[in-house]
């Protein structure tokens, strides 16, 4: 397929990419968002394996996990819709086809997904068999209520990423969400209600979560919300969600069929440890998941000019590279010892698992990110769709070929393939449809500073005996030695400069750029 343009990328008067000052100015809210969310899932977790057995905890995983996965049937992959359409309707100023947008995809999941919650209720006690944990059927029972809620949450989610306007998601996803959970499912299990309470914090976290960010987008989208409404097409909407809903279909089973595997071949206290190994090792999404609600956006409204893409997907990929990486080589040094220190010593059997996710996860966010949110963005549903099957088949295919023989460290090699392939797919297929990569000298010195970082990190795990020093000292020493390797190697570019601007008016006095000299 040949260029959508090869002319010079799109600027403001000034000769300034404006999508930069958006990208880095939504995504560093989105970062901080994304820090007290990932603070708040810490604690919570933390909060779940002092008062909760492994066992316990790994039944709710398995409940939730069932529910996350029945949900994708129940939204059609139509809210993945409003992100795409609403941002050029905007563009084009037809706010009431964006309304038109938001409104029919809402009252077709709303439809959807009460039919999958009775369907979550009513089979409830076929997953406990499946499973062989009589508890389970209980648990889906009472989470099934969350199945058009979760529905509805994706909805809000989207709207506000197709607005631009992500501190608002934050406030809904990163702040009342987490902070409603985490008080409710306190108080639960302190009273000593157990599984009860965590499905109960689960529910009630994500109700009032739903019910702010409603208020919030009626108050601060105003403007779509009071538009006339006008009825969009079916057809394009559903030519383009239906590729991503296979899409989230298998990528969500993806996700999960590491604990569905685990569950069936192993004891639900496997699933337990798994999942905080896992938890941890996919902290690195941090960056990647604050900067690609806004890129996917930025990408769609400028999908035919290629040179703009491809610049913009550029300093993405060294933000991410370089935020990601020097974390990579923290958890995947001291996972031993961040397991037993922010859980219990029981759970650092996982530090194996953390290491082999690290790796994984940080090949994959840098190309593109694990759910494609750059070849969405490019309207490449179907790409998306083709590199999510190979995804989910590389990944159930090896764990459950490995976890019989070797445990949880099977699933996770299982999802380390699988990442690694469609990352590797990832590059191929941006360059072969568009002739993109981010393989340039400056991409080169943000990963090659990772080899001096791992060196200097290294003899802090070796030598030192208290976990919770290696706790404090590592990522000092890691993040330490990786900025200076940035800075001898002369990596920061103008581009950096103006993301570090939008982060804080100081940020560019200590930005050691050529642009500053």
């Amino acid at each position: 397929m040949p260029n959508r343009s090869e002319g010079a990328p799109a600027r403001a008067g000034s000769g300034v990419d404006e999508g930069i000052s958006t990208l880095a100015k939504q995504g560093s809210i989105t970062f901080a968002g994304n820090v007290v969310n990932g603070i708040f899932g810490f604690a919570i977790v933390m909060l779940m394996t002092r008062f909760v057995s492994p066992s316990v905890y790994g039944l709710f995983v398995l409940a939730t996990s069932v529910i996350l996965f029945m949900q994708v049937f129940a939204n059609l992959g139509l809210p993945l819709a409003i992100d795409y359409f609403v941002p050029q309707y905007l563009d084009d100023g037809d706010r009431g086809k964006a309304k038109g947008v938001i409104v029919q995809v809402t009252a077709a999941v709303l439809a959807t997904s009460t039919l999958i919650a009775v369907l979550v209720a009513a089979s409830a006690g076929a997953f406990a068999d499946f499973f062989r944990e009589p508890s389970l059927a209980v648990a889906l029972v009472l989470l099934s209520v969350s199945v058009p809620m979760l529905a509805c949450y994706r909805v809000l989610l989207t709207s506000f990423y197709s607005i631009k306007k992500l501190q608002y998601r934050v406030l809904m996803r990163d702040l009342v969400r987490p902070i409603v959970r985490f008080a409710v499912t306190y108080g639960l299990l302190v009273a000593g209600w157990g599984l009860l309470g965590l499905v109960t914090g689960y529910v009630v976290g994500l109700l009032v979560a739903i019910t702010a960010g409603a208020i919030v987008f009626t108050y601060k989208a105003w403007d779509i919300v009071s538009a006339r409404m006008e009825r969009v097409a079916a057809w394009p909407v559903v030519s383009y969600s239906v590729p991503l809903a296979m899409t989230s279909v298998v990528f969500v089973l993806m996700g999960h069929v590491d604990y569905f595997v685990l569950g069936f071949f192993l004891d639900s206290d496997d699933v337990g440890i798994y999942r905080v190994g896992y938890m941890l090792g996919s902290g690195l999404m941090i960056i990647f998941s604050s900067l690609a609600p806004v890129f996917k956006p930025l990408i769609a409204e400028t999908r035919d000019d290629t040179a703009l893409v491809q610049s913009r997907f550029r300093v993405a990929a060294r933000w991410i590279a370089g935020f990601t990486l020097p974390t990579a080589i923290t958890l995947s040094l001291g996972a031993s010892s961040y397991l037993a220190v922010l859980y219990t010593p029981q759970y650092a059997e996982a530090s194996a698992v953390v290491a082999l996710l690290c790796a994984a996860f940080l090949f994959n966010v840098t190309f593109g990110g694990p759910d494609g949110s750059l070849l969405q963005g490019m309207g490449y549903s179907r790409v998306v769709f083709a590199n999510t099957l190979a995804l989910f088949g590389t990944n159930l295919v090896v764990s459950a070929a490995l976890v019989p023989l070797i445990g949880i460290e099977g699933a996770a090699i299982g999802s380390a393939a699988a990442l690694f392939l469609v990352g590797v797919l990832t590059i191929g297929e941006l360059y072969y449809l568009d002739r993109i990569h981010t393989f340039t000298r400056d991409f080169a010195k943000i990963v090659v500073a990772g080899v001096p970082a791992a060196i200097a990190g290294a003899p802090v795990v070796l030598f030192v005996r208290s976990d919770l020093v290696i706790v404090a000292v590592l990522p000092i020493v890691v993040v330490g030695t990786y900025a200076l390797t940035l800075v001898a190697t002369d990596a920061f570019t103008d581009d950096d400069a103006r993301m570090a601007a939008e982060f804080g008016p100081s940020a560019p006095g200590w930005l050691p750029t050529g642009i500053l000299k």
